[in-house]
């Protein structure tokens, strides 16, 4: 069973390629499937933060409207 990324680990990843990158430390062709990758990522973790912030307005309107 496949276990689901999490933002923590898809954020890390995503600093690791940049620093692989911006140190030259890949030939272009491994360049280019990092900068794939981060862009993916980047979707992820852009969408996840997305998602949250959606819950916690709910959440707070939600307990703003109890008060």
């Amino acid at each position: 069973m496949k276990e689901e990324l999490t933002f923590e680990q898809a954020f890390k990843r995503l600093n690791e390629i940049t620093e692989i990158i911006q140190r030259n430390e890949c030939t272009l062709d491994e360049g280019f499937a990092l900068f794939e990758e981060g862009l993916k990522l980047s979707k992820f973790c852009s969408e996840k933060l997305s998602f949250f912030e959606e819950k916690f307005e709910e959440l707070t309107k939600d307990k703003n409207n109890e008060e």
